[in-house]
């Protein structure tokens, strides 16, 4: 079988491609050996897919349905199986084999077209809330994973380079990165986090109704992770009158229902929506860049 990348994974990385990266090119070779290893049947490539990863679904040679995993080194495969390794599948998706194979997972299958955003909106959140309280767990002894301070440092100095070419949200990026300086400066228990946590990364499975997936997995407060959650359906947001209020009181129902300081969530809110608009517009992606800023205008 052609393991031919979805042309979404193809954009995304292309964003973030350092130089002379051929990943994509070697993307082919690495699938058909990872399949011959494990003695996999190949069902199909899941399209559109990931902006990290290539997705296959597959079978293992007793005829249980998987699936097949391969990102690149900066997408820190290795950080995303000692996560998953170390949640068991309480909240998340099942590691199927223990032996590390760099850049791949393979994984227990859920149903991939399937996620709480296909939920009403309310319903949704409730969902995706309540998997993400799962995963709150203490980090492992001895843990590698990056800390919510390292992480948006690099943000940070992202940010600042990129504020200087961009008047317009110069005054947006500074008190976002007034806001990170602040919650930096006292921060609460340090749990490990799913980094990278939206509606669309909980997944229907069988052993319970939903399951996270995907993780980008980062040590720090929960208000980090929640943050990201707070913006989901921001096109939804921005296109009704009401998106600010609807916002505010977003913010107050996540923070109450998972006991969350609630402006703490809202200045990890704010530094995670201005650093996604500004990266955004780095990488020439306007559209999402103006939405991003609007919404984080109202915080």
């Amino acid at each position: 079988m052609a393991f031919e990348p979805p042309q979404r994974l193809v954009r995304a990385l292309g964003e973030t491609a350092p130089a002379g990266d051929d990943w994509l090119a070697r993307l082919p070779g690495l699938a058909e050996r990872a399949v011959a290893r494990r003695e996999l049947t190949v069902e199909r490539v899941q399209v559109p897919g990931g902006r990290s990863s290539l997705v296959v679904l597959v079978r293992r040679a007793d005829g249980t349905p998987a699936v097949l995993k391969l990102a690149p080194p900066r997408a820190r495969p290795g950080s995303e199986r000692a996560a998953l390794a170390h949640w068991a599948g309480l909240g998340a998706v099942q590691l199927l084999e223990a032996e590390p194979d760099e850049g791949v997972l393979l994984l227990e299958r859920l149903h991939p077209d399937v996620s709480v955003r296909s939920l009403p909106e309310a319903k949704a959140l409730l969902e995706a809330a309540g998997t993400l309280r799962r995963l709150w767990v203490e980090p492992p002894a001895g843990h590698v994973f990056e800390t919510v301070a390292e992480r948006t440092g690099r943000q940070a100095a992202a940010m600042r380079a990129g504020a200087g070419a961009d008047a317009e949200a110069a005054p947006l990026v500074d008190a976002a990165l007034a806001a990170r300086e602040e919650l930096l400066a006292a921060p609460p228990a340090q749990l490990l986090l799913h980094g990278t946590f939206r509606q669309s990364k909980v997944l229907g499975g069988e052993r319970t109704p939903w399951l996270a997936v995907g993780p980008d997995p980062v040590v720090g407060e929960s208000a980090f992770d929640l943050a990201r959650l707070v913006r989901d359906r921001v096109e939804d947001l921005i296109a009704t009158p009401s998106g600010p209020a609807v916002t505010r009181r977003r913010i107050k129902r996540l923070a109450e229902s998972l006991e969350v300081d609630q402006e703490r969530l809202r200045g990890w809110t704010l530094f995670r929506a201005v650093e996604s608009g500004i990266r955004a517009r780095r990488v020439g992606r306007e559209k999402d860049a103006e939405l991003l800023l609007e919404f984080a205008g109202w915080l």
